[in-house]
Protein backbone atom coordinates (compact mmCIF):
# COMPACT_ATOMS: atom_id res chain seq x y z
CA UNK A 1 0.00 0.00 0.00
CA UNK A 2 1.05 3.20 -0.96
CA UNK A 3 1.81 6.26 2.02
CA UNK A 4 -1.52 7.95 0.14
CA UNK A 5 -3.77 5.12 1.00
CA UNK A 6 -2.37 5.08 4.60
CA UNK A 7 -3.42 8.70 5.36
CA UNK A 8 -6.20 9.58 6.91
CA UNK A 9 -9.23 11.70 4.77
CA UNK A 10 -8.78 14.82 6.38
CA UNK A 11 -5.09 14.99 5.04
CA UNK A 12 -5.51 14.02 1.77
CA UNK A 13 -5.69 16.86 -0.59
CA UNK A 14 -8.87 17.14 -2.29
CA UNK A 15 -10.50 18.87 -5.65
CA UNK A 16 -11.87 21.70 -3.89
CA UNK A 17 -9.02 22.48 -1.78
CA UNK A 18 -7.03 22.62 -5.53
CA UNK A 19 -9.60 24.34 -6.96
CA UNK A 20 -9.78 27.04 -3.93
CA UNK A 21 -5.94 27.68 -4.68
CA UNK A 22 -6.26 28.42 -8.35
CA UNK A 23 -9.18 30.82 -7.56
CA UNK A 24 -7.37 32.50 -5.19
CA UNK A 25 -4.13 32.78 -7.85
CA UNK A 26 -6.20 33.99 -10.31
CA UNK A 27 -7.52 36.47 -8.12
CA UNK A 28 -4.41 38.18 -7.44
CA UNK A 29 -3.27 38.12 -11.54
CA UNK A 30 -6.72 39.52 -12.56
CA UNK A 31 -6.70 41.83 -9.93
CA UNK A 32 -2.91 43.18 -10.85
CA UNK A 33 -3.96 43.50 -14.69
CA UNK A 34 -6.90 45.64 -13.93
CA UNK A 35 -5.16 47.95 -11.98
CA UNK A 36 -3.90 51.05 -13.13
CA UNK A 37 -0.28 50.99 -14.85
CA UNK A 38 2.26 53.29 -13.27
CA UNK A 39 5.15 52.68 -15.09
CA UNK A 40 7.50 55.50 -16.15
CA UNK A 41 8.48 55.84 -19.49
CA UNK A 42 12.36 56.86 -18.42
CA UNK A 43 14.15 58.85 -21.35
CA UNK A 44 11.22 61.08 -21.72
CA UNK A 45 10.15 61.26 -18.53
CA UNK A 46 12.08 61.33 -15.40
CA UNK A 47 11.16 60.56 -11.36
CA UNK A 48 11.44 63.41 -9.11
CA UNK A 49 14.97 63.29 -7.17
CA UNK A 50 14.69 64.26 -2.87
CA UNK A 51 16.52 67.49 -2.31
CA UNK A 52 19.26 65.34 -0.12
CA UNK A 53 20.36 63.51 -3.22
CA UNK A 54 23.74 63.67 -4.58
CA UNK A 55 24.82 62.87 -8.12
CA UNK A 56 27.67 64.54 -10.37
CA UNK A 57 30.23 66.97 -9.25
CA UNK A 58 30.75 70.61 -9.76
CA UNK A 59 33.95 72.74 -8.71
CA UNK A 60 31.69 76.76 -7.88
CA UNK A 61 33.29 79.50 -9.15
CA UNK A 62 32.64 83.37 -7.09
CA UNK A 63 30.49 85.66 -8.87
CA UNK A 64 33.84 87.60 -10.54
CA UNK A 65 34.69 84.14 -11.90
CA UNK A 66 37.43 83.46 -9.84
CA UNK A 67 37.62 79.75 -8.75
CA UNK A 68 36.49 78.90 -5.06
CA UNK A 69 38.80 75.68 -4.89
CA UNK A 70 42.10 76.89 -2.87
CA UNK A 71 43.52 73.63 -3.41
CA UNK A 72 43.86 72.89 0.21
CA UNK A 73 43.25 69.06 -0.87
CA UNK A 74 41.13 68.16 2.22
CA UNK A 75 38.64 66.99 0.02
CA UNK A 76 41.08 64.59 -1.43
CA UNK A 77 41.98 63.92 2.16
CA UNK A 78 37.74 63.23 3.20
CA UNK A 79 37.30 60.54 0.76
CA UNK A 80 36.86 57.34 2.04
CA UNK A 81 38.14 55.57 -1.29
CA UNK A 82 40.53 57.92 -2.65
CA UNK A 83 39.15 58.81 -5.78
CA UNK A 84 40.29 62.65 -5.81
CA UNK A 85 43.41 63.76 -7.09
CA UNK A 86 44.10 67.55 -6.30
CA UNK A 87 47.92 69.26 -7.26
CA UNK A 88 47.86 72.71 -6.08
CA UNK A 89 49.98 75.64 -7.30
CA UNK A 90 50.82 79.08 -6.08
CA UNK A 91 48.81 81.86 -7.57
CA UNK A 92 50.44 85.14 -9.26
CA UNK A 93 49.48 88.32 -9.38
CA UNK A 94 49.41 88.03 -13.14
CA UNK A 95 47.77 84.76 -13.42
CA UNK A 96 45.25 84.99 -10.44
CA UNK A 97 43.19 82.02 -10.62
CA UNK A 98 41.73 82.21 -6.94
CA UNK A 99 41.29 84.56 -4.67
CA UNK A 100 43.86 82.81 -2.68
CA UNK A 101 47.33 82.36 -1.90
CA UNK A 102 47.00 78.59 -3.83
CA UNK A 103 44.72 77.11 -6.47
CA UNK A 104 43.78 73.75 -7.77
CA UNK A 105 46.23 73.15 -10.45
CA UNK A 106 45.00 69.88 -11.37
CA UNK A 107 41.61 68.31 -9.57
CA UNK A 108 40.39 64.89 -11.08
CA UNK A 109 38.01 63.00 -9.43
CA UNK A 110 37.83 58.99 -10.89
CA UNK A 111 33.79 58.50 -10.99
CA UNK A 112 34.33 54.69 -11.20
CA UNK A 113 35.46 54.47 -7.45
CA UNK A 114 33.40 57.32 -6.33
CA UNK A 115 30.76 56.26 -4.01
CA UNK A 116 28.73 59.95 -3.20
CA UNK A 117 29.30 59.82 0.18
CA UNK A 118 29.35 63.55 -0.04
CA UNK A 119 32.34 63.60 2.33
CA UNK A 120 34.26 65.78 0.19
CA UNK A 121 31.17 68.63 0.13
CA UNK A 122 31.55 68.94 3.53
CA UNK A 123 35.18 68.95 3.82
CA UNK A 124 35.82 72.10 1.80
CA UNK A 125 36.38 74.96 3.83
CA UNK A 126 34.83 77.36 0.98
CA UNK A 127 31.78 75.46 -0.27
CA UNK A 128 34.34 74.69 -3.85
CA UNK A 129 32.97 70.93 -4.31
CA UNK A 130 29.22 70.56 -4.70
CA UNK A 131 27.50 67.44 -5.73
CA UNK A 132 24.37 68.24 -7.87
CA UNK A 133 21.26 66.36 -9.00
CA UNK A 134 22.41 64.64 -12.00
CA UNK A 135 22.35 61.25 -12.02
CA UNK A 136 22.76 60.09 -15.64
CA UNK A 137 26.42 59.12 -15.54
CA UNK A 138 26.71 56.18 -18.22
CA UNK A 139 29.57 56.96 -20.92
CA UNK A 140 31.12 54.67 -23.15
CA UNK A 141 34.80 54.01 -22.02
CA UNK A 142 36.86 53.84 -18.42
CA UNK A 143 38.44 57.01 -19.67
CA UNK A 144 35.66 59.05 -19.73
CA UNK A 145 34.81 58.54 -16.42
CA UNK A 146 37.96 60.01 -15.24
CA UNK A 147 36.13 63.56 -14.41
CA UNK A 148 39.57 66.70 -15.30
CA UNK A 149 39.32 70.37 -13.57
CA UNK A 150 37.75 71.34 -16.67
CA UNK A 151 35.09 69.34 -17.00
CA UNK A 152 33.96 69.75 -13.21
CA UNK A 153 34.27 73.65 -13.45
CA UNK A 154 30.67 75.49 -14.05
CA UNK A 155 30.74 77.89 -16.45
CA UNK A 156 32.25 81.53 -16.04
CA UNK A 157 29.58 84.06 -15.63
CA UNK A 158 27.12 85.46 -17.93
CA UNK A 159 29.17 88.93 -17.37
CA UNK A 160 32.36 87.93 -17.22
CA UNK A 161 32.09 85.52 -20.25
CA UNK A 162 30.97 88.93 -22.10
CA UNK A 163 33.94 90.99 -20.81
CA UNK A 164 36.35 88.12 -21.74
CA UNK A 165 34.67 87.66 -25.09
CA UNK A 166 34.22 91.52 -26.14
CA UNK A 167 37.52 92.03 -28.58
CA UNK A 168 39.80 94.53 -27.02
CA UNK A 169 39.84 98.12 -29.12
CA UNK A 170 43.09 98.08 -30.33
CA UNK A 171 44.92 102.16 -29.68
CA UNK A 172 44.99 104.24 -32.78
CA UNK A 173 48.53 104.46 -34.07
CA UNK A 174 49.54 108.04 -32.92
CA UNK A 175 47.62 107.59 -29.71
CA UNK A 176 50.89 107.88 -27.59
CA UNK A 177 52.56 110.64 -29.22
CA UNK A 178 50.90 114.33 -28.33
CA UNK A 179 51.55 118.04 -30.22
CA UNK A 180 54.36 119.56 -28.48
CA UNK A 181 53.36 122.89 -26.69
Amino acid sequence: MSDEQNKPDREKPSVLDDVGALAKGLKTTLGEYFSPQITTEYPEEKSPRSQRYRGRHYLRRYDNGLERCIGCELCAAACPVGCILVIAAENSDENRVSPGERYAKTYEINMLRCIFCGYCEDACPVQAVVLGPEYELSDTSREKFIYTKEKLLEPLPPDVQARLDRPHPSPPPNAGEGKAP
